[in-house]
């Protein structure tokens, strides 16, 4: 569970910044800072009625973002309202926003606050982590599923901003790893940019598969996942900025991104069992779930610098996530 700070944490300007944000829906008598994210910052504020909501704003300083980060609060806004008439989606509502960067200096949404406790940490009475749980995974598969029937025009991230999408699934998929290559180099970080260049461009049939563009979460690790407190099964699914119109393959690379085995068979029971199909042990499945592990773990390396990565536990990160971008290379013979 992110850390929840009092009152105190959060400066005079901020909090009554945040009041003018939230005044279309009452008066501000709270405000905690959650920590524990890594990309925005994201405010608890309760109401005068004693309704809570979540206020996430983006982070300010651009010039350390990613080429795909742009926006990615509108992002957010724009798949819970997608989400809005599909409570089986058990996302929150989105109660306000505010683009004008005029009150605060970024992007502003304001979500209902859902139900549920965070999954990140839990654990069941025998010690096991909650997120490894069947009943859980189930229910993961489930709302995968449920999620992947909603399509889109076109392919790569919503946020037009970053210039990522295109028509097909191969050169939209090929603009978001050429602007991760472009983000390495600007940030100085050495990875095997021509090995990456060259499983692209050898395994583009695979990706051309992909004719229908649908909506990918990408995100579904257990820090964004909510479960009920005494059951420990699914409530609630945020942290939309990075979704995605893409391959529903994607989904399985981050729902377990230091991942190389397959998927938990409780997950793609759930999946099934919702009416969703995905093609995995079939040699082109197989290669596309290779090319989003190497995505994903592409995201982790080159993303430590511009966030400013500190601590003991970096070192172990970066080892896992180069790592996997080796496993994943090597794979993609």
């Amino acid at each position: 569970m992110p850390e929840v700070l009092s009152d105190v944490a959060v400066s005079p300007a901020v909090r009554a910044a945040l009041a003018i944000v939230v005044l279309p829906l009452g008066e501000l008598t709270g405000v905690e800072l959650l920590t524990g994210g890594m990309f925005a910052t994201t405010y608890r504020v309760t109401l005068g009625d004693g309704t809570r909501v979540v206020v996430k704003t983006a982070p300010t300083d651009t010039g350390r973002l990613l080429g795909y980060e742009l926006d990615l609060v509108r992002t957010e806004a724009l798949v819970y309202a997608l989400a809005a008439n599909r409570p089986e989606l058990l996302m929150p509502r989105v109660l306000l926003t505010d683009f004008t960067r005029s009150i605060l200096a970024s992007d502003v949404l304001v979500a209902s606050h859902l139900d549920g406790v965070p999954l990140l940490g839990r654990s069941t009475p025998t010690g096991e982590p909650a997120a490894d749980q069947p009943g859980l995974q189930h229910d993961l598969g489930v709302f995968m599923a449920r999620l992947h029937t909603i399509s889109g025009a076109d392919f790569g991230y919503p946020n037009r901003a970053a210039g990522l999408s295109a028509s097909t699934w191969p050169e939209a998929f090929g603009l978001m790893v050429g602007a991760l290559l472009a983000d390495a180099d600007r940030w100085g970080t050495a990875v095997p940019t021509a090995e990456i260049r060259a499983a692209l461009s050898r395994h583009r049939a695979a990706l051309a598969e992909v004719s229908v563009p649908v909506l990918v979460h990408t995100d579904l690790w257990a820090g964004n996942l909510f479960v009920h407190a005494g059951t420990g099964r699914l409530t609630g699914v945020i942290d939309t900025e990075r979704a995605i119109w893409g391959d529903p393959l994607f989904e399985l690379v981050g729902a377990d991104p230091f991942g190389r085995g397959p998927a938990p068979a409780a997950l793609l029971a759930g999946y099934a069992s919702a009416g969703g199909a995905l093609p995995l042990g079939t040699p082109t499945g197989d290669v596309r779930l290779l090319l989003y592990r190497l995505y994903v773990a592409l995201v982790m390396v080159v993303e430590i610098r511009p966030r400013g990565y500190s601590g003991d536990w970096v070192a172990g990160h970066r080892a896992a996530a180069e790592g996997c971008l080796r496993a994943a290379l090597d794979a993609l013979i």
